[in-house]
């Protein structure tokens, strides 16, 4: 179903999703960083916004579920510890934080950067100062971890024997 209403020849419906996929990238990046490095990023930051606690961080447990093959049926792996928080920045814009572990702190600022990253005046920043250098480094890390896996890799195969 299309909508009437567009913004640059694209309807509402697909600019909500587009905002909500690159909401999820930048708190997937700042959720599996550490919390020493996010730190770090944000105490480099020229200017650092005041705010409200919505919702002071917390800890608590989540299941975490996989699928056999990646794509079959679902099923329980185990618990996982989660702290999360949700904060409101002086101009109104309210940020969730949502990270592995029980670092309060990290939860917050990332609930700061999230926020900031929904401000127009702020997300071009936020993005090229912290999401940016914190995806490059994940990708790098997984490239070296995929090449270890690779070296490691043996290849069997099955000669035929002769009959007779």
């Amino acid at each position: 179903m299309k909508t009437a209403d567009t913004a640059n020849g694209q309807t509402i419906n697909s600019l909500s999703s587009t905002a909500d996929t690159r909401r999820q990238y930048w708190l997937s990046v700042m959720a599996k960083a550490s919390a020493d490095r996010v730190k770090a990023l944000y105490d480099s930051l020229p200017e650092h916004p005041t705010w409200t606690t919505i919702r002071p961080a917390e800890t608590g447990m989540v299941m975490v579920r996989g699928r056999v093959g990646g794509d079959g049926n679902r099923f329980n792996m185990g618990e996982m510890t989660m702290t999360r928080g949700a904060v409101r920045l002086a101009n109104g814009v309210a940020g969730l934080g949502y990270v592995q572990g029980r670092s309060r702190r990290q939860a917050e600022l990332t609930a700061v950067l999230d926020a900031m990253l929904q401000s127009p005046e702020t997300n071009a920043l936020i993005s090229t100062r912290i999401i940016e250098p914190l995806a490059r480094e994940q990708r790098d890390a997984r490239d070296i971890r995929a090449r270890k896996a690779a070296a490691t890799k043996v290849e069997f195969f099955t000669m035929v024997r002769g009959e007779g």
